[in-house]
């Protein structure tokens, strides 16, 4: 088999296994609308089980709401499917599947945890699912000012140098990676921050204002930072931990640069 056959098929596979952990989250979502609309049928049938008008009145209202929110919730997973299938976005939809997911979210937590799916690889979908979206979306204007976000525990645990408060304490020995990340975002000329957890990333981003981020952590940081950034488009690259979590953490610098370079490009890599 030739070097470019090898090629070829690694990049098939490679696509084929990012198109299977985002099959994860989705599927966890349908089962998750499923779900809610089996126990609004058995509450429904509970309530109207007796026939006093209170109760009629109960019923229809809540009929009416329960139906409408889960209309609401199918309408934002099906755009979702329409959009990640077609690699194409409506601007008008942005809401409503952002709304769906994130309220079939911790529903898709439990279930899969039921199921046997590990929690990590649960999230690990559905920031796939995220960083897809991201890339298919249509930027009108020129994305400035790219933050990327590391986790301290990329340092190596033993530097007695802080470089949380600020970068430039940093001797770039090479014992961690910190030091080619400071390499790499001053050749993009772009801003680095080093954070202790998700309250000094949320100042960051509240003080530099980026139009981008590029954000490095675990599965459980990065899905809570996704959702809790409103507006600004964020890119999650999951970070190892040969270590164990929380300790000499490492990053795939090629996934980094590729995220920086699609915002700085406005490309899809």
């Amino acid at each position: 088999m030739g070097i470019t056959s090898k090629k070829a098929m690694s990049l098939v596979m490679f696509s084929t296994g990012k198109a299977m952990r985002k099959r994860l989250f989705i599927g966890l979502l349908g089962i998750s609308i499923l779900f809610l609309i089996a126990v609004f049928i058995i509450i429904w049938w509970l309530i109207s089980r007796r026939g006093l008008l209170i109760n009629k009145i109960i019923t229809n209202t809540i009929t009416a709401g329960a139906v409408f929110a889960l209309f609401l919730l199918a309408i934002g997973f099906a755009a979702l499917i329409w959009t990640l299938w077609n690699s194409k976005t409506a601007p008008f939809m942005q809401r409503i599947m952002k709304t769906a997911t994130n309220t079939l979210f911790p529903i898709s937590i439990v279930i899969g945890k039921i199921l046997g799916w590990n929690e990590d690889r649960i999230k690990n979908s559905f920031i796939q699912v995220s960083n897809h979206l991201v890339k298919i979306k249509n930027y009108e204007e020129p994305i400035n000012n790219i933050l990327v976000l590391v986790p301290h525990c990329i340092q190596w645990v033993h530097c007695p140098h802080k470089i949380t408060i600020k970068m430039s304490n940093c001797k770039e020995c090479g014992k961690c990676q910190v030091g080619d990340l400071i390499k790499l975002t001053k050749t993009k000329k772009i801003n680095l921050k080093v954070v202790t957890g998700g309250t000094l990333a949320r100042k960051s981003v509240k003080e530099l204002r980026p139009g981008a981020i590029v954000a490095i952590a675990c599965e459980r940081d990065l899905t809570s930072g996704i959702k809790d950034v409103s507006g600004i488009p964020v890119i999650g690259v999951i970070n190892e931990r040969p270590e164990g979590p929380c300790c000499n953490t490492c990053v795939d610098l090629h996934k980094v640069e590729d995220a920086i370079n699609f915002f700085l490009k406005k490309g899809v890599y």
